[in-house]
């Protein structure tokens, strides 16, 4: 992906997030000087990935197959005594008609919630111990109702609606075209999306840049570059 095209998708999500009445922290809307100033006590941000993560999934074309997230708050798999939470949440932005691969967590439990927009499809499958698609019926939670579909089947999450999706259970999902772009939140168990992300055929999770302008906002893929005085 174009850095134009990431500074142009954070530009525009911190607009419509905010004109939902939402605000972010502050590290959201900082340009690299800042982040370049920023001490030791911001260690928690780049240590735990919070901050902003885009990706096409190899696909070339976002607004078809993609997906923005900027994670508020997380643990670290790696680092359990200096950051002890065992939790996550992150907003999700899924444009009108925009798919997120098939995929699961071999570790992280979710709670993915429809908070407004348009409508959100869900795709579920378990997984068979090949990690391949298993022809068995899938039970999932929506808003405190345990909900059985058949392998392959979908749910759909309306504004104010919410999944939770365990360990190893595949999901796919997509804006209902027609309805508009949707702001999910996810609650989850601690979060690490270098390693704990089973894709079904999507191909990179994170993406390759072409630095062909310079960065106005960082992913949480450019902190390995910073240096924390």
């Amino acid at each position: 992906m174009k850095r134009s095209e990431l500074n142009t998708i954070i530009e525009e999500a911190i607009t419509f997030v905010e004109e939902k009445g939402l605000c972010f922290p502050a590290f959201a809307k900082w340009g690299l000087p800042e982040w370049k100033a920023m001490g030791p006590e911001y260690q928690e941000i780049t240590d735990n990935m919070l901050g902003w993560d885009i990706s096409d999934f190899g696909s070339g074309d976002f607004n078809s197959c993609g997906l923005l997230i900027f994670t508020f708050r997380n643990g670290n798999f790696h680092n359990k005594e200096k950051y002890p939470k065992p939790y996550a949440e992150k907003l999700l932005l899924v444009e009108d008609g925009q798919e997120l691969p098939f995929h699961f967590h071999w570790s992280k439990m979710e709670d993915i919630i429809n908070r407004g927009g348009g409508n959100l499809i869900v795709q579920l499958y378990n997984s068979d111990d090949g990690e391949d698609f298993a022809d068995t019926d899938v039970t999932v939670t929506i808003d405190g109702r345990q909900v059985t579909v058949p392998a392959g089947g979908t749910v759909t999450l309306h504004p104010g609606e919410s999944i939770t999706l365990n360990p190893r259970q595949y999901h796919r999902w997509i804006g209902e075209k027609g309805t508009g772009k949707i702001m999910l939140f996810e609650v989850s168990t601690t979060n690490d999306d270098t390693l704990d992300n089973r894709f079904h055929s999507a191909k990179n999770r994170l993406p390759e840049i072409e630095e062909d302008v310079p960065a106005r906002y960082l992913l949480f893929q450019d902190y390995k570059n910073l240096e924390i005085s």
